[in-house]
């Protein structure tokens, strides 16, 4: 994968099955135009080595790339994030968003301190939506999965388009388990009824160009069609355990947590993931570690002072 002419050309050879292969990793390396490269990003080394090259025909793209790809060189580079970067590839365009300001590369070590920034710079490959969850302890993003779940997707942004998380609270923090949020009765932290809530019944939204209609109850079908397990820092439906119940609420993992996957036959727990944080999973971790009290509930509460689609 080079960069030549402020557009990124994959090589014809490379093959797929390669990139998507469980022993190939990637390596990223910006090159100045005397040749001197500094390394930014290396995976575990194995079939496949990507270079991006930066000439003085095309700065803003490799830039861009400087400034997301910096992680430490013992990460290795997941199937997924493999494929990410290939699409991306794919997708020049997607890559000149950012100005340059005629910078040095920087020193490898000045590159390893934000350790979300795969998930980050993966998430910027894909086309689904980012979420940034501005909350009372911090911020952190997730990227929504409107390509593998889009009606549990599509709810969940127009939720947030239309503000319905705006101002509510954590309601359930466990630790060791999850953070969960969603309900409108939240709004207030002390309501013993936060958990119960959900969005109108017969309201609508938009998916794939159809209309699709929450029950009188503000729920939304079951989506049972992808197998993303709930692992540390997925988003995942929460439901009352009965067909058909998830509406708003959701739930956050701080670890994994395979028992609720709806493939796994070992528990009748059926909660499907549609997202997963990108960034800010050390403010996702504080949260999950917030003092609570008998009802699970934040003794000093967690509010979401937004929530908003990028």
């Amino acid at each position: 994968m080079a960069l030549s002419g402020g557009a990124l050309d994959i090589d014809a050879m490379m093959s797929l099955d390669a990139l998507l292969s469980p022993r190939a990793a990637v390596s990223i390396t910006v090159c100045r135009s005397d040749s001197v490269a500094e390394p930014l990003l290396v995976g575990a080394v194995s079939r496949l080595q990507c270079h991006v090259s930066l000439g003085k025909s095309s700065p803003t793209a490799a830039d861009s790339l400087r400034d997301t790809v910096d992680v430490s060189t013992a990460q290795t580079v997941p199937q997924e994030m493999i494929a990410a970067a290939l699409a991306r590839a794919m997708r020049p365009t997607a890559l000149r968003a950012s100005g340059f300001t005629g910078r040095a590369v920087q020193p490898r070590a000045a590159l390893i301190n934000r350790p979300g920034s795969i998930r980050a710079m993966a998430a910027q490959a894909s086309s689904n939506p980012i979420a940034v969850f501005d909350t009372s302890m911090g911020t952190f993003e997730a990227e929504i999965f409107m390509d593998k779940m889009p009606i549990t997707a599509s709810n969940f942004v127009d939720l947030c388009n239309t503000g319905h998380y705006d101002g509510l609270h954590f309601h359930r923090v466990i630790d060791g388990f999850m953070l969960q949020f969603g309900c409108p009765l939240s709004s207030d932290p002390q309501s013993p009824r936060a958990g119960t809530g959900g969005p109108k019944g017969g309201s609508s939204f938009e998916c794939d160009g159809k209309t699709i209609t929450r029950d009188a109850g503000g729920n939304i079908p079951d989506e049972l069609i992808d197998k993303t397990s709930n692992e540390p820092g997925t988003l995942s439906m929460a439901n009352t355990g009965q067909p058909n119940s998830g509406g708003s609420q959701f739930f956050v993992n701080t670890v994994h947590n395979s028992f609720l996957d709806w493939f796994d036959k070992s528990t009748p727990s059926q909660h499907p993931v549609f997202g997963k944080v990108v960034s800010g999973m050390d403010v996702v971790n504080a949260i999950g570690k917030t003092k609570t009290n008998p009802r699970d509930a934040p003794v000093t509460p967690v509010k979401m002072n937004s929530l908003k689609i990028k």
